[in-house]
């Protein structure tokens, strides 16, 4: 299991540092969310703050894009340092152009799907998708309770693709992370469990001890 901590939970006014941190305790991936306030009712950061901070630390940017028009940006992205990029199926850009363009600039392409949005919505992508990550939250905000119901989503995924790498989003903690990695969750990003942890390496160590336990005998989940 990899942990990608998300730096929405973490203190902006030191968002360089804050990342410099969780990288030295045991982050996988590091985990930006931008929103524009309109696919989502939040505004976060965009391209020129996520360059401004890929100097702090070496870790992969997994950047999660909460925007209306992903294919637009995506450029800015690339240009920012982004090592996988996200885009949400529901947004107005064409699912496939999106897939093409991240592939191209040399990152690694993902589709996000919200709670309401069934797995089957994906399908058509998959073969062309490093990962898909299904959101265990309405996106937007941090805090939320987890949605133990969306791993039938994550299931049904994996049954389609063997093998597909499969990120959630959203109440990550000890008890959900065992309940992700029985459904074959390879990647969980935490936000508040992480970064507002008295101790974030010990936090992210009990993840993955957490996760291992709970794993199915014998699964090996693409990393």
């Amino acid at each position: 299991m990899l942990i990608a901590p998300s730096v929405l939970a973490s203190d902006f006014s030191k968002l360089g540092s804050e990342i410099e941190r969780i990288s030295a305790c045991g982050a996988d991936w590091i985990h930006l969310d931008g929103m524009d306030g309109r696919f989502v009712p939040n505004l976060t950061f965009g391209a020129p703050v996520i360059a401004a901070v890929r100097k702090c630390t070496d870790k992969p940017f997994d950047v999660h894009l909460m925007i209306e028009e992903p294919l637009r940006y995506v450029p800015d992205f690339l240009k920012a340092g982004a090592d996988i990029i996200s885009f949400h199926i529901e947004s107005k850009s064409d699912p496939a152009e999106t897939i093409a363009a991240i592939r191209r600039g040399g990152a690694k392409a993902a589709i996000a799907v919200k709670p309401g949005t069934p797995a089957e919505a994906v399908f058509p992508y998959l073969e062309d998708l490093y990962m898909v990550l299904v959101m265990t939250v309405e996106p937007g905000f941090g805090g939320q309770s987890f949605m133990e119901d969306m791993m039938d989503k994550v299931r049904a995924l994996r049954a389609r693709r063997p093998g597909l790498l499969v990120q959630v989003d959203g109440g990550i903690q000890e008890k959900t992370v065992r309940v992700a990695a029985r459904a074959g969750v390879g990647v969980c990003v935490a936000g508040t469990s992480v970064f507002r942890a008295k101790d974030a390496g010990a936090a992210i160590a009990a993840l993955k001890k957490a996760a291992e336990e709970a794993a199915p005998e014998g699964e090996e989940t693409p990393c």
